[in-house]
């Protein structure tokens, strides 16, 4: 198994899990992170005071999937993700050793 981590805008999120759900990923992480990248900064006002952070808000995805569906699921998200710019998506894959589900105390090990 691989996990797909990327690392998204907010405005694709609706796209890419529209996308993900027509061929049939239905089950994954969703969390709000912030960056910091090529892209620079943004000026935002406080309490009356304008100042200039580095950090960017993004959404974070994490997708566990089978390798046979890899290749699939990466090129639905870069579809989906595609806006024409540099930074509209990030994806790093890992391999998963071992992957488990919890119920009740017990362990059960999911097959690959």
């Amino acid at each position: 198994m691989k996990m797909i981590t990327a690392i998204i805008k907010p405005l694709k999120f609706d796209n890419i899990h529209a996308a993900l759900e027509e061929i049939g990923v239905t089950g994954f992480t969703v969390t709000e992170v912030q960056t910091v990248g090529r892209q620079g900064g943004r000026t935002e006002l406080y309490r009356g005071k304008e100042y200039t952070t580095r950090l960017q808000m993004k959404i974070k995805l994490e997708i566990a999937v089978a390798d046979q569906q890899l290749d699939e699921v990466i090129r639905v998200i870069t579809h989906a993700a595609s806006g024409g710019r540099s930074e509209d998506c990030k994806l790093f894959v890992t391999s998963l050793e071992e992957t488990m589900r919890v119920r009740a105390g017990e362990a059960y090990a999911i097959a690959s």
